[in-house]
């Protein structure tokens, strides 16, 4: 694909990163294959996730086509960005063309990147996954790679400020690719999400002390900080769902 817009926006990413003082901890982006088609399942913590999750295949020297929702493309600013990088538009109410899309672009050889979660954990911890990922991996014959993000969230995330203050740590894992076969999506699924539990298990654990202390609001209940339990989370989700169906009702109103 012909990029004008990506080569010089990852530039400017990376002169931002030098800036913030932002120390990333990279491991396994040896499994992200130097050519040929390649879906990276990301996990989803944060609004900067699509800049941070593309981090992982950069050293392959591979440049990231997101699946993204809609409304980010309708936006006047973000939506002709979002195109001149060629990532993939994603309408909730009717997914198959973004499925097919994603394909096509797999089996022309690049990379996508995807959101087995669809929407930002509020709780920090994996939310349950949509079957898109291994049926569009298996659909293409590509590998699944897993890739945990930790840190992103403390940037800018659902019902906290925006903190892009100086230094902070961003830890990116990537893991051993997955050869879904189609044949049972909902177990392969379920093996991917199991995979990437340990991982995250393993980069909060990993992650600097000091700057993840007892109690922080970013870190998940489980591990001692004051993130909302997934039950918790489940319920602002269902909240948030409610509001903006509300919001949509009123404005149809009034038009």
């Amino acid at each position: 694909m012909l990029d004008l817009t990506y080569p010089p926006i990852i530039a400017t990413c990376k002169v931002g990163f030098r800036l913030l003082g932002q120390r990333f901890d990279l491991t396994g982006t040896e499994h992200v294959p130097r050519r040929g088609g390649v879906l990276l399942a990301v996990n989803h913590v944060g609004y900067m996730d699509f800049i941070y999750g593309g981090l992982a295949a950069n050293p392959s020297g591979r440049k990231v086509r997101f699946m993204a929702k809609r409304e980010i493309f309708d936006h006047p600013v973000t939506g002709p960005v979002m195109r001149s990088m060629h990532h993939i538009e994603v309408d909730r109410g009717e997914g198959l063309a973004s499925f097919h899309t994603a394909v096509d672009y797999l089996r022309r050889g690049e990379a996508v990147g995807i959101f087995p979660e669809a929407t930002i954990s509020r709780s920090m911890e994996l939310k349950e996954f949509k079957t898109g990922a291994v049926r569009i991996a298996a659909e293409a014959g590509v590998p699944l790679v897993p890739v945990i993000l930790w840190g992103t969230q403390r940037l800018m995330t659902k019902d906290h400020p925006k903190d892009f203050s100086r230094g902070k740590t961003l830890a990116i894992r990537v893991g051993e690719p997955l050869h879904p076969t189609g044949t049972d999506p909902v177990a392969e699924t379920a093996d991917l999400r199991g995979r990437m539990d340990r991982m995250l298990e393993e980069t909060i654990a990993a992650y600097p002390a000091q700057e993840q202390p007892p109690g922080s609001w970013w870190t998940p209940a489980r591990f001692g900080g004051s993130a909302p339990t997934p039950e918790e989370a489940e319920r602002l989700d269902a909240e948030e769902k409610r509001r903006r169906a509300e919001a949509r009702r009123a404005r149809q109103g009034d038009a």
